[in-house]
């Protein structure tokens, strides 16, 4: 884990095992993303994988009789769930495979930029399990049932260009291009306005099953928060002076 400015970035880091997650890693993580949801001094989140992968998943080879596997589920979901609540921008940094929960993790970010040559793969059936990490939500809701389907039944490997026809990734961009691409995507999402921000990305989560009516009523409620903050004064102050809004998301004194 290292911070530049208002940039965290999370390197999963074993890259022996192609980033496989054991249990200690899982545990790391969870930390991490917690830090980031306390820590106002981080802005957006980096997620990647150390080596040349992403992450393979969950490592199945790890010790796991210590603990009930209804439990063990219930720890990894808590992860899950904190990366979905994370009320700061994530960007998945995909190179390599990506499979599994591994792949599941990438799909728990906001965006994912990946290099041409990623691989991708919901492998569970292939090793007689079902899907995990969030994969039964974020797949139908992403591609549509029936492409959802595929991807959870079959297993298959699809590529890069193919994810990314399919919405499962953002963009993709040569090796030589994603570092830096990412680190400017992040520092540009880092110096949006935060509060506003995490409201929309809120909002676009509770809208999957929302009616209408709800979502316009949860947009009223964001909006008004929203003017009680320092921010869009700051944004209008800089449109008129045609300079660059620089958002704290600080309230603003009664």
């Amino acid at each position: 884990m290292s911070q530049d400015g208002p940039v965290l970035t999370v390197t999963i880091n074993r890259p022996h095992r192609k980033n496989a997650i054991d249990g200690a890693t899982w545990v790391a993580l969870h930390e991490s993303l917690e830090q980031a949801a306390a820590d106002d001094s981080v802005r957006a989140l980096v997620l990647t994988g150390a080596g040349g992968d992403f992450s393979a998943g969950a490592d199945l080879s790890s010790d796991r009789a210590a603990q009930h596997p209804l439990r063990r589920m219930h720890d990894i979901n808590a992860i899950a769930l904190a990366l979905h609540e994370l009320p700061k921008p994530v960007v998945a940094k995909v190179r390599g495979v990506a499979v599994g929960a591994g792949w599941n993790l990438a799909l728990g970010c906001d965006l994912v930029v990946s290099t041409p040559d990623a691989r991708f793969s919901q492998i569970f059936a292939k090793r007689g399990l079902s899907l995990d990490f969030g994969g039964s939500w974020l797949l139908p809701r992403l591609v549509g049932m029936q492409q959802a389907k595929r991807l959870a039944l079959l297993g298959e490997i699809i590529g890069a260009e193919e994810a990314l026809g399919l919405g499962l990734v953002t963009w993709v961009k040569p090796d030589h291009e994603l570092d830096g691409f990412v680190t400017d995507l992040a520092n540009r999402l880092a110096h949006g306005p935060p509060i506003a921000m995490a409201q929309s990305k809120q909002m676009l989560h509770a809208g999957a099953h929302q009616s209408f009516r709800e979502a316009l009523e949860n947009e009223a409620r964001a909006q008004t928060i929203n003017f009680a903050t320092a921010d869009g004064p700051a944004a209008r102050e800089a449109f008129m002076a045609k300079a660059e809004p620089k958002f704290t998301g600080e309230w603003l004194p009664g």
